[in-house]
């Protein structure tokens, strides 16, 4: 069954899930306006066994939430990712490299999702964690990345925070 999205504002200790548990264009196709952006895009519906996004690095990478916030003062549109390789010791994702996934992610993900809702967000929030980590909560032994981004002419631009 392909649930509506439906769209509410986050704030800490309460997550309000623009898609559903599990994440976008799993073996049932839960999101169906997640779906049709990647579908739109070229991106294929993943294997059943699979539900990663493809992303320059080639790590998994699964969409965990979409969350609006105006908690800013400011409509901010939050895409949080799980990506488990992710992290500062040797062998793992850095940052260096994870920060060309999360502005491809914004780019190939973010950028469609506003336009396919009419979203005005004033920024995008794209973050990798190695783990699920609630909304709000403090995790000190997660790795996590955050990136932030204006969106211009459907591009995502770098907002260093």
């Amino acid at each position: 069954m392909i649930r509506p999205v439906r769209h509410r504002t986050a704030q800490a200790k309460s997550t309000a899930r623009a898609i559903p548990e599990g994440g976008a264009c799993l073996r049932w196709v839960r999101d169906r306006a997640i779906c049709l952006v990647l579908c739109a895009l070229g991106v294929p519906v993943f294997a059943q066994t699979d539900s990663s996004l493809p992303v320059p690095s080639g790590q998994p990478v699964h969409l965990s939430d979409v969350l609006l916030d105006n908690n800013p003062g400011e409509l901010w549109v939050r895409f949080r990712f799980v990506a488990p390789k992710i992290g500062a010791s040797v062998g793992r994702i850095g940052y260096d490299v994870a920060s060309k996934d999360m502005e491809h992610l914004c780019q190939v993900l973010a950028v469609p999702y506003v336009a396919l809702h009419e979203l005005q967000p004033s920024r995008v929030v794209i973050s990798l964690s190695d783990r699920p980590v609630e909304f709000g909560d403090t995790a000190p032994d997660a790795t996590q990345y955050f990136e932030a981004y204006r969106l211009e002419q459907s591009r995502c631009i770098w907002e260093g925070l």
